[in-house]
């Protein structure tokens, strides 16, 4: 007997060339786009979440949610907390890499249902961040801009970025990409994992490979911090007052990873009181910041509305990966990038 067609739902944004890709992975595959249900793209890249809320929109996606076995993204907002009553849903293909904390929050922990992650997509634009955020500092643009605004020509010093100290904090396929093109550079990069051993300093384009536990120790050296760690229980508030201070007023910091993983009241201080050098930040505690957060106005923080990982190529590259899981999928083999609701990446 012949198995019914996997119904395929694509919930957020997708260009038309791309959801013809997906279509044609394989006759099997029952794709559905909603073109009138799903918001209106409204940069490239973006995957907005439906957000109905009118009554009829609202059952039209339970009955479209009812009947798909694999999701490409999450669904509406209102319906997240739904998600594990459906009855042929079986498997959620993300858009985004960190989608760990958020999966246990809307009940997808420990579910049979299996989530995988756009882990890989990003790593390249935001390792193209880092660099553009370690020359900003290094090259003094931040001053540059400001005596440009004010139409004042004062001569200055910048620093050559061969020789600084980089320290990475996660290095997975982000904090190795960061790595690779720091190197480039000639900064000498050490990075911080979870435990030491699966893999060598040279496969991660390291210099250095220390274990988390000696972090502390490692922070003194550094010119840059760069987070690019999973948000889970251990790495919340990682970078609080003490480590702050442990960095010294010549380093920068460079968060891609999440606002949770660092200490912002703390920051603040540090920067404020000149134990810092500067931030460069794609997230923040709170999305967007409140308007009277004081990291709007320093001159030497940069602020990025989590966008660093977004380019034009993105979709292009899900779509890529998540073609390839489906004829996993179709084919009974293992998927990648599957969550572990344990670890959390």
């Amino acid at each position: 007997m012949d198995r019914a067609p996997v119904r395929v739902l694509i919930t957020s944004p997708l260009e038309a060339e791309f959801v013809g890709r997906i279509a044609a992975v394989d006759s099997r595959l029952d794709v559905v786009y909603p073109s009138d249900l799903i918001p209106v793209m409204r940069y490239p890249a973006d995957h907005a979440a439906p957000n109905p809320q009118d009554p009829e929109e609202a059952a039209a996606w339970r009955s479209l949610l009812d009947t798909a076995e694999v999701l490409f993204d999450f669904g509406p907002r209102p319906l997240w907390g739904e998600l594990t009553a459906l009855p042929h849903l079986r498997w959620i293909q993300a858009t985004s890499a960190g989608v760990g904390q958020f999966a246990t929050r809307i009940g997808l922990g420990g579910s049979p249902i299996m989530v995988t992650t756009a882990s890989g997509v990003h790593a390249r634009p935001l390792a193209e961040f880092t660099l553009m955020a370690m020359l900003m500092f290094g090259k003094g643009a931040f001053g540059m801009l400001a005596d440009q605004r004010a139409h004042r020509w004062a001569r200055f010093a910048g620093e050559d970025l061969a020789g600084k100290v980089v320290g990475i904090v996660g290095v997975g396929r982000i904090g190795s990409e960061v790595a690779r093109v720091a190197r480039g550079l000639d900064a000498y990069v050490v990075g911080t994992v979870r435990s030491v051993g699966a893999r060598t300093a040279e496969e991660l384009h390291l210099d250095r490979l220390v274990p988390m536990a000696d972090l502390d120790g490692l922070l003194g050296e550094l010119d840059f911090l760069v987070l690019s760690c999973p948000h889970t229980p251990e790495t919340e508030g990682l970078i609080n007052a003490d480590r702050l201070a442990r960095l010294g007023s010549r380093a920068v910091l460079i968060n891609l990873a999440r606002g949770a993983i660092v200490d912002e009241p703390a920051l603040i201080a540090a920067l404020q009181a000149g134990k810092l050098a500067g931030a460069a930040l794609d997230v923040a505690a709170q999305e967007p910041p409140a308007p009277d957060n004081p990291l709007w106005d320093m001159p030497n923080v940069l602020i990025s509305p989590h966008s660093a990982s977004t380019t034009k190529s993105e979709n292009g590259k899900i779509t890529e990966l998540f073609c390839d899981n489906l004829r996993r999928y179709l084919e009974g083999q293992p998927l990648r990038n599957v969550l572990n609701y344990t670890l959390l990446y």
